[in-house]
Formats: C-alpha cells, sequence, structure tokens
C-alpha cells in the first residue's frame, strides 16, 4: 500500500509541511523506518534521534520543528500513528462463522447474537455467552460459566466451571481462571486439598494476558476489579480481591488473599506475601518483596518492600560500606597501635 503524505495527514487530521504528495509505503519507529515510511518522535529528545533515521517523514508534536524532514503536525502524536500504522497493517478481522461445526457446544449452552466459536473449542453445559463474543479454537470453558458480550477469549483459554467474565473482556491465550489454589492441610504426615468451593470473577473491560493464572476462592470469588490490566504470566492466588483499574506487569506474583484499592501498579516481578492490603494508587517496583501492608498513594520498592525514601536511604548506605570498611580497618590498627604504646608506658 502507498499513501501520499498529504492522505496521512488528512486521515490524523494534522498540519502539513513538505511535499503533499511524497509516497509513504509504511510506518516504523525512528530505529526501524525506512526509507519510504513515516515514523514519530513525541518530544524534542525523541527528535535528536532523527539525524540517524532513515524515514521519508515524521509525526511530531506542535513543540516539535524538525529540520530537513518533512513531518505532519498533530496533538496526540501516539493515538495518530496508532491510527497510520492501522492503515498499513490492519488488523485481520474475525472470520463471521457463527457457532463452528467443529466446536463442542453443549445443548444446554445459550449463545447470544453474533457469537463466533471456532473449531475445537468446548462449550460446556450451563454456559452463557452474550452477543458479539469470540471464542478463539481450543478454547475450554467448563459448566456454569457466564460470559458477557463482546469478549474475547483467544486460543487455549481455560475457564473452570462458574467462571464469570464480564463484558469487553479480553483474555489472551493460554490464560487459566478457577484453577484450585494452592491450600492444603497437613494431615497425618501427608497435604490434603482443602475446599476448592469457590469461583472467579472478571468484571467488564478487563485485559488479562497470555499465560496468566487466576485461582477460584476458597469458598467465594477470587475477583479482578473493572478495567484492570493484567500483563503475561501473572500469577493470582485463590481469594483475592483485586480492585479497579489497576496495573500488574508480567511475572508478578500475588498470594491468597490479598487485596488492592483502585489504581494500583504494581511492577515486573513483585511478589506479594498472603493477606496483604495495596491502597488505592500505590506502586510498587519491580522486583519488590512485599511483606506488609502498603498505604494509600505510597511508593514501595526493595526486598523487602520498604517506602521510597527509607529504601533510597538504605541504597545509599549500603554504597559506602565499602569505603566505610576501608576507614574501619584504618581506625583499627591507629587503635592497635596507641594501644601498644600505652601499655609501653605502664
Amino acid at each position: 500500500m502507498t499513501l501520499a503524505l498529504g492522505d496521512i495527514a488528512n486521515l490524523v487530521g494534522g498540519d502539513l509541511s513538505g511535499d503533499a504528495a511524497l509516497p509513504i509505503t509504511g510506518a516504523a519507529i525512528i530505529r526501524d523506518a525506512g526509507t519510504d515510511d513515516v515514523t514519530l518522535a513525541d518530544s524534542e529528545q525523541a527528535a535528536k534521534g532523527l539525524a540517524d533515521c532513515q524515514a521519508a517523514a515524521v509525526l511530531v508534536p506542535p513543540e516539535v520543528k524538525p529540520e530537513g524532514l518533512p513531518f505532519v503536525t498533530v496533538t496526540d502524536v501516539h493515538e495518530s500513528f496508532a491510527r497510520i500504522v492501522a492503515q498499513f497493517q490492519p488488523h485481520a478481522a474475525d472470520r463471521v462463522c457463527g457457532v463452528s461445526a467443529a466446536a463442542h457446544v453443549s445443548k444446554s449452552a445459550k449463545i447470544g447474537r453474533n457469537v463466533i466459536i471456532y473449531p475445537t473449542a468446548t462449550i460446556g453445559d450451563d454456559v452463557q455467552i452474550a452477543d458479539g463474543s469470540v471464542i478463539y479454537p481450543g478454547v475450554h470453558i467448563l459448566p456454569g460459566c457466564r460470559i458477557g458480550q463482546d469478549t474475547k477469549l483467544f486460543p487455549n483459554v481455560v475457564l473452570y466451571e462458574n467462571t464469570v467474565v464480564g463484558n469487553r473482556v479480553i483474555i489472551h491465550a493460554g490464560a487459566v481462571l478457577g484453577a484450585y489454589g494452592f491450600g492444603y492441610n497437613t494431615v497425618n504426615g501427608k497435604h490434603n486439598l482443602s475446599a476448592q468451593l469457590g469461583y472467579v470473577v472478571v468484571e467488564d473491560d478487563v485485559e488479562i494476558g497470555a499465560s496468566t493464572t487466576v485461582d477460584r476462592g476458597t469458598y467465594g470469588p477470587t475477583t479482578i476489579g473493572e478495567g484492570t490490566k493484567i500483563d503475561n504470566l501473572v500469577m493470582i492466588g485463590h481469594n483475592c480481591r483485586i480492585g479497579k483499574h489497576n496495573l500488574f506487569c508480567s511475572q508478578v506474583g500475588i498470594s491468597g488473599s490479598c487485596t488492592t484499592g483502585d489504581y494500583v501498579v504494581l511492577a515486573g516481578q513483585v511478589g506479594l506475601r498472603d493477606h496483604i492490603d495495596i491502597g488505592d494508587r500505590a506502586t510498587v517496583g519491580a522486583k519488590a518483596g512485599v511483606m506488609n501492608n502498603v498505604p494509600v498513594d505510597a511508593f514501595h520498592f526493595g526486598i523487602p518492600a520498604t517506602p521510597d525514601r527509607e529504601q533510597t536511604h538504605t541504597l545509599v548506605a549500603l554504597r559506602k560500606l565499602p569505603e566505610m570498611r576501608k576507614q574501619f580497618k584504618a581506625l583499627q590498627k591507629q587503635v592497635a597501635a596507641l594501644t601498644e604504646q600505652l601499655e609501653r608506658a605502664a
């Protein structure tokens, strides 16, 4: 596909500075852009990279005025660039096939209008799938699950029995919701599985990454709040209550019975011990090991996680330890010398 730069400016409602007829055949970031591509620079700092870039043109915000390169000025660089990328690399639309004859759908399942169920998907007894949802190949939905409108379950997602998924939810490939929690009672030297009678509730507009797992509650729900976005390879234990609009990065691990408030951010590889409460709008830094509750609006990091000011002071002190050790050894020698002099004088 080839688009004139003027057409691209019209597409995003931007102001063009340069040749409107300039042919553009693709869109790529500064690092990857070729000679016929349009790229983006969202700040003066990013625009410095244009000196070594081969792009034919660039999208910029109003405060950036690149020299020697045609540019399109827009209010929101990233939103505009996404529209351009979508023009050159459109997503493949879901094939409208209704319910495939190669899918296994229970006779007691209730399937809404315009639902797409691909071959090899399995839909159990008494499952409800609302209008417009898409179930990709290899998905297994066990009995009693309920799925809202316009929800997508990508290949090989597994929903254990009675899982509830809201509207406009996206669950990526290989995610498992509702597996047994990691709970055992030790009797006569053996670990016996504890009660696993609960389920999982995922509220509206949640996105769950590939190979993420959310365990069922012991007696009631493990809940993922509205608008929360969960990255790939995250593990959420039984009985957890995750608030609204949280952001969990890859490899976060949350032990059982933890709660988070709204707009909580957990960076990559954060680990929470069981029964932890994380307050609204709190942020926990990457690889932190959280052993205690985190207050509202706090920023904790480190192992064990502590408030940022406290952790920073600790790190500064640790960096000084080698020099302090040298000073201590020097002082030991001085004390030894003084002690020897005193003993001689005595």
